[in-house]
Protein backbone atom coordinates (compact mmCIF):
# COMPACT_ATOMS: atom_id res chain seq x y z
CA UNK A 1 0.00 0.00 0.00
CA UNK A 2 1.50 3.33 -1.09
CA UNK A 3 1.93 6.09 1.45
CA UNK A 4 0.62 9.59 0.80
CA UNK A 5 3.54 11.90 -0.03
CA UNK A 6 3.05 15.18 1.82
CA UNK A 7 5.12 18.22 0.92
CA UNK A 8 5.34 21.53 2.73
CA UNK A 9 6.21 24.56 0.64
CA UNK A 10 6.87 28.12 1.79
CA UNK A 11 5.57 30.06 -1.23
CA UNK A 12 2.26 30.67 0.57
CA UNK A 13 4.15 32.96 2.95
CA UNK A 14 5.72 35.14 0.29
CA UNK A 15 3.12 37.94 0.35
CA UNK A 16 2.98 38.72 4.05
CA UNK A 17 6.61 37.72 4.65
CA UNK A 18 7.91 40.26 2.14
CA UNK A 19 5.79 43.04 3.64
CA UNK A 20 6.69 42.08 7.23
CA UNK A 21 10.45 41.87 6.65
CA UNK A 22 10.45 45.10 4.62
CA UNK A 23 8.43 46.93 7.26
CA UNK A 24 10.48 45.78 10.24
CA UNK A 25 13.76 46.37 8.44
CA UNK A 26 12.70 49.88 7.44
CA UNK A 27 11.43 50.53 10.96
CA UNK A 28 14.76 49.66 12.56
CA UNK A 29 16.97 51.40 10.00
CA UNK A 30 15.02 54.61 9.52
CA UNK A 31 14.24 55.13 13.20
CA UNK A 32 17.75 54.30 14.37
CA UNK A 33 19.24 56.50 11.65
CA UNK A 34 16.95 59.37 12.61
CA UNK A 35 17.85 59.03 16.29
CA UNK A 36 21.56 58.80 15.56
CA UNK A 37 21.41 61.80 13.25
CA UNK A 38 19.69 63.95 15.86
CA UNK A 39 21.86 62.67 18.71
CA UNK A 40 25.10 63.20 16.79
CA UNK A 41 24.16 66.84 16.28
CA UNK A 42 24.74 67.26 20.07
CA UNK A 43 21.02 67.37 20.78
CA UNK A 44 19.58 66.34 24.12
CA UNK A 45 18.44 62.69 24.47
CA UNK A 46 14.86 63.92 24.83
CA UNK A 47 15.01 65.47 21.38
CA UNK A 48 16.32 62.25 19.90
CA UNK A 49 13.46 60.35 21.53
CA UNK A 50 10.86 62.78 20.17
CA UNK A 51 12.38 62.48 16.72
CA UNK A 52 12.24 58.69 17.00
CA UNK A 53 8.58 58.68 18.05
CA UNK A 54 7.70 61.01 15.19
CA UNK A 55 9.60 58.74 12.83
CA UNK A 56 7.70 55.69 14.09
CA UNK A 57 4.28 57.25 13.53
CA UNK A 58 5.12 58.86 10.20
CA UNK A 59 6.94 55.76 8.95
CA UNK A 60 4.09 53.40 9.85
CA UNK A 61 1.57 55.55 8.02
CA UNK A 62 3.88 55.95 5.05
CA UNK A 63 4.53 52.22 4.81
CA UNK A 64 0.80 51.45 4.99
CA UNK A 65 -0.08 54.00 2.33
CA UNK A 66 2.80 53.04 0.07
CA UNK A 67 2.10 49.32 0.25
CA UNK A 68 -1.63 49.82 -0.28
CA UNK A 69 -1.12 51.99 -3.36
CA UNK A 70 1.59 49.73 -4.80
CA UNK A 71 -0.23 46.44 -4.27
CA UNK A 72 -3.54 47.99 -5.38
CA UNK A 73 -1.90 48.86 -8.69
CA UNK A 74 -0.85 45.23 -9.04
CA UNK A 75 -4.37 44.13 -8.17
CA UNK A 76 -5.86 46.49 -10.78
CA UNK A 77 -3.56 45.03 -13.42
CA UNK A 78 -4.51 41.48 -12.45
CA UNK A 79 -8.23 42.28 -12.68
CA UNK A 80 -7.78 43.95 -16.08
CA UNK A 81 -5.86 40.94 -17.40
CA UNK A 82 -8.50 38.54 -16.08
CA UNK A 83 -11.30 40.57 -17.64
CA UNK A 84 -9.48 40.58 -21.00
CA UNK A 85 -8.85 36.84 -20.76
CA UNK A 86 -12.49 36.20 -19.91
CA UNK A 87 -13.60 38.03 -23.07
CA UNK A 88 -11.16 36.05 -25.19
CA UNK A 89 -12.42 32.77 -23.74
CA UNK A 90 -15.99 33.75 -24.51
CA UNK A 91 -15.27 34.93 -28.06
CA UNK A 92 -12.89 32.17 -29.23
CA UNK A 93 -12.66 29.20 -26.83
CA UNK A 94 -11.06 27.00 -29.48
CA UNK A 95 -8.09 29.29 -29.92
CA UNK A 96 -7.70 29.59 -26.17
CA UNK A 97 -7.73 25.82 -25.79
CA UNK A 98 -5.01 25.51 -28.43
CA UNK A 99 -3.02 28.25 -26.72
CA UNK A 100 -3.16 26.33 -23.45
CA UNK A 101 -2.16 23.12 -25.22
CA UNK A 102 0.87 24.85 -26.71
CA UNK A 103 1.91 25.97 -23.23
CA UNK A 104 2.01 22.35 -22.10
CA UNK A 105 3.70 21.26 -25.31
CA UNK A 106 6.57 23.70 -24.75
CA UNK A 107 7.07 22.04 -21.36
CA UNK A 108 7.59 18.65 -22.95
CA UNK A 109 4.09 17.17 -23.13
CA UNK A 110 3.16 15.39 -26.35
CA UNK A 111 0.98 17.76 -28.40
CA UNK A 112 -1.95 15.32 -28.71
CA UNK A 113 -1.93 14.68 -24.98
CA UNK A 114 -1.49 18.41 -24.33
CA UNK A 115 -4.62 19.18 -26.35
CA UNK A 116 -6.56 16.51 -24.50
CA UNK A 117 -5.46 17.83 -21.09
CA UNK A 118 -6.15 21.42 -22.11
CA UNK A 119 -9.66 20.50 -23.23
CA UNK A 120 -10.44 18.72 -19.97
CA UNK A 121 -9.10 21.55 -17.84
CA UNK A 122 -11.00 24.16 -19.86
CA UNK A 123 -14.27 22.35 -19.12
CA UNK A 124 -13.66 22.53 -15.37
CA UNK A 125 -12.33 26.09 -14.89
CA UNK A 126 -11.27 27.81 -18.09
CA UNK A 127 -10.49 31.22 -16.61
CA UNK A 128 -8.72 29.77 -13.58
CA UNK A 129 -6.39 27.57 -15.61
CA UNK A 130 -5.55 30.38 -18.04
CA UNK A 131 -4.91 32.73 -15.12
CA UNK A 132 -2.38 30.29 -13.68
CA UNK A 133 -0.72 29.02 -16.85
CA UNK A 134 -0.84 32.09 -19.10
CA UNK A 135 -0.89 35.06 -16.71
CA UNK A 136 0.92 33.58 -13.71
CA UNK A 137 -1.89 34.55 -11.33
CA UNK A 138 -2.71 32.09 -8.55
CA UNK A 139 -4.18 32.08 -5.06
CA UNK A 140 -0.68 32.25 -3.58
CA UNK A 141 0.63 35.16 -5.63
CA UNK A 142 -2.52 37.27 -6.02
CA UNK A 143 -2.28 40.84 -4.75
CA UNK A 144 -3.85 41.64 -1.35
CA UNK A 145 -3.56 45.42 -0.75
CA UNK A 146 -5.14 45.60 2.71
CA UNK A 147 -3.11 42.67 4.05
CA UNK A 148 0.10 44.18 2.71
CA UNK A 149 -0.70 47.64 4.13
CA UNK A 150 -1.57 46.40 7.63
CA UNK A 151 1.39 44.02 7.73
CA UNK A 152 3.83 46.75 6.68
CA UNK A 153 2.49 49.31 9.15
CA UNK A 154 2.49 46.90 12.08
CA UNK A 155 5.92 45.47 11.29
CA UNK A 156 7.39 48.97 10.87
CA UNK A 157 6.07 49.95 14.30
CA UNK A 158 7.48 46.78 15.84
CA UNK A 159 10.85 47.36 14.21
CA UNK A 160 10.96 51.03 15.22
CA UNK A 161 10.12 50.17 18.82
CA UNK A 162 13.56 48.59 19.28
CA UNK A 163 15.64 51.72 18.57
CA UNK A 164 13.22 53.78 20.68
CA UNK A 165 13.67 51.42 23.62
CA UNK A 166 17.43 51.79 23.29
CA UNK A 167 17.12 55.57 23.62
CA UNK A 168 15.08 55.23 26.80
CA UNK A 169 17.40 52.64 28.38
CA UNK A 170 20.74 54.12 27.32
CA UNK A 171 22.71 56.65 29.42
CA UNK A 172 23.09 59.96 27.57
CA UNK A 173 26.89 59.68 27.55
CA UNK A 174 26.92 56.49 25.49
CA UNK A 175 23.67 56.94 23.58
CA UNK A 176 25.29 56.90 20.14
CA UNK A 177 27.23 53.69 20.80
CA UNK A 178 24.35 51.82 22.42
CA UNK A 179 21.90 52.91 19.73
CA UNK A 180 24.20 51.91 16.86
CA UNK A 181 25.31 48.58 18.31
CA UNK A 182 21.86 47.63 19.56
CA UNK A 183 20.19 48.47 16.25
CA UNK A 184 22.72 46.35 14.36
CA UNK A 185 21.98 43.44 16.66
CA UNK A 186 18.25 43.93 16.03
CA UNK A 187 18.88 43.96 12.27
CA UNK A 188 20.92 40.76 12.49
CA UNK A 189 18.13 39.08 14.45
CA UNK A 190 15.58 40.27 11.88
CA UNK A 191 17.70 38.87 9.07
CA UNK A 192 17.90 35.49 10.78
CA UNK A 193 14.16 35.41 11.50
CA UNK A 194 13.29 36.31 7.92
CA UNK A 195 15.65 33.68 6.57
CA UNK A 196 14.34 31.03 8.96
CA UNK A 197 10.68 31.71 8.17
CA UNK A 198 11.43 31.80 4.45
CA UNK A 199 13.43 28.58 4.58
CA UNK A 200 16.68 30.17 3.35
CA UNK A 201 20.20 29.97 4.75
CA UNK A 202 20.96 32.25 7.69
CA UNK A 203 24.31 33.80 6.78
CA UNK A 204 23.66 35.74 3.56
CA UNK A 205 20.33 37.37 4.57
CA UNK A 206 21.75 38.33 7.96
CA UNK A 207 24.90 39.90 6.52
CA UNK A 208 22.89 41.68 3.81
CA UNK A 209 20.44 43.28 6.24
CA UNK A 210 23.15 44.25 8.73
CA UNK A 211 25.49 45.74 6.11
CA UNK A 212 22.93 48.06 4.54
CA UNK A 213 21.61 49.08 7.95
CA UNK A 214 25.11 49.93 9.14
CA UNK A 215 25.76 51.97 6.00
CA UNK A 216 22.53 53.96 6.39
CA UNK A 217 23.19 54.67 10.06
CA UNK A 218 26.81 55.67 9.42
CA UNK A 219 25.85 58.16 6.71
CA UNK A 220 23.06 59.69 8.80
CA UNK A 221 25.27 59.96 11.86
CA UNK A 222 27.96 61.68 9.82
CA UNK A 223 25.50 64.17 8.36
CA UNK A 224 24.07 64.90 11.81
CA UNK A 225 27.52 65.51 13.24
CA UNK A 226 28.45 67.78 10.32
CA UNK A 227 25.34 69.91 10.61
CA UNK A 228 25.65 69.98 14.38
CA UNK A 229 29.03 71.64 14.05
CA UNK A 230 27.86 74.08 11.40
CA UNK A 231 24.74 75.10 13.24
Amino acid sequence: MSRLHVETHLMSRIGWLRAAVLGANDGIISTASLILGVASAASAPGQALIAGVAGLVAGSMSMAAGEYVSVSSQSDTERADLARESKELASDPGAETEELAQVYATRGVDIDLARKVAGQLMKKDALGIHAREELGISEITTARPIQAALTSAASFAVGAAGPLALVILSPASVLLYVEAAGSLVLLAILGMIGAKVGGAGLLVPTVRVTFWGALAMAITTGIGALFGKVV
